[in-house]
């Protein structure tokens, strides 16, 4: 059992420190760094069984990651850490993603994209808007297709099961090549050609990694159908901005979901493309919202603690993440 309380560096409100006692229960005392007195910080991190974080980099003054060597984890809120410096940390120390904490919202954020690009929604309101009825112009029907799914981990399954409802056949590659969720096809990323090949829906659900970044681009577009669907609800990063966007001109009849942009505000400060995605017909952009807000926060706030719980109680954590993970 890891000793010592758990300390919480995020500045917590009320709501949120109810919710961290809660999911906690009697395992451990917390601490929240922000409420110490300045003399106290150093030993407070010493002593900590686990850590619940957003960004450590600015949480934490520089020389006190140092002093995290003898926790029993370090938690992230966040699902993807490719944009907190962890490259550093003490190698002794587990750090964790708060992976799939969102997977429900994200789900359901994926089938929207997917039936707003299949129906032309957005397609057709503008026509409506300069007049044009479109009425017996064809649409799509997601039943009987292929949603191929890169990145089966919770998101993943989340939205097999969703569009499985739809009438799709769920193609999914992940790390291992298999997976307790039923699944049509299921392989390792090696045979990533394939999934692309056969994908009516191709949804990017995996994490970004070295091995992630920049994976898709004009060789593995062009192998995908004249009127596929990509969504992308994971880094802007792992697709090539610049193929992406003259795949897109060059086909008008493939469509693409962009809540993930290459550059972000939570990222890197600011909101910028480096193409005008936002003015192709073929393209449905939202604000990477799709883990979405308001009390779903609450749950993944839970969800985070919850993992603290398990190396607090002497438990295996979940969802560690690898030296490929560790982007910065």
């Amino acid at each position: 059992m890891a000793a010592g309380p758990l300390l919480v560096t995020i500045g917590l409100r009320e709501r949120g420190r109810a919710i961290v006692a809660d999911a906690l229960g009697d395992v451990a005392p917390v601490v929240y760094l922000a409420d110490l007195p300045e003399e106290a910080r150093a030993a407070a991190l010493r002593s900590a069984g686990a850590v619940l974080a957003n960004d450590s980099a600015k949480e934490l003054r520089p020389g006190e990651t140092a002093l995290l060597a003898n926790a029993g984890l370090l938690q992230f809120i966040a699902a993807g850490v490719d944009w907190v410096p962890t490259r550093d940390l003490p190698p002794t120390l587990p750090v964790a993603a708060n992976k799939g904490s969102s997977a429900e919202p994200m789900a359901e954020h994926i089938a929207a994209l997917a039936l707003a690009a299949a129906k032309r929604f957005f397609v057709e309101h503008d026509e409506m808007k300069r007049g044009v009825f479109n009425q017996n112009k064809a649409t799509r029907m997601l039943s009987g297709g292929v949603c191929g799914i890169f990145g089966f981990g919770l998101v993943g399954v989340a939205t097999a099961r969703l569009m499985r409802a739809f009438g799709m056949k769920i193609h999914a590659i992940n790390r291992r090549g298999a997976s307790e969720e039923p699944t049509d096809w299921i392989a390792t990323p090696d045979r990533l050609d394939e999934l692309l090949r056969a994908s009516d829906v191709f949804v990017i659900s995996a994490a970004l990694t070295t091995a992630t970044e920049g994976l898709i681009g004009a060789r593995e577009l062009a192998l995908m159908k004249e009127d596929a669907i990509l969504i992308n609800v994971a880094r802007g990063e792992i697709v090539d901005e610049a193929a992406l966007y003259a795949h897109l001109v060059a086909h008008p009849n493939f469509f693409a979901g962009i809540d993930a942009w290459w550059v972000e505000p939570v990222r890197h400060g600011r909101f910028a493309v480096g193409h005008p995605f936002l003015d192709l017909p073929n393209v449905i952009g939202s604000p990477h919202n799709s883990a979405g807000g308001g009390a779903w926060g609450e749950m993944r706030l839970r969800r985070a603690v919850a993992n603290c719980r398990r190396a607090l109680t002497g438990e295996t954590p979940l969802y560690l993440i690898g030296p490929d993970e560790r982007m910065l």
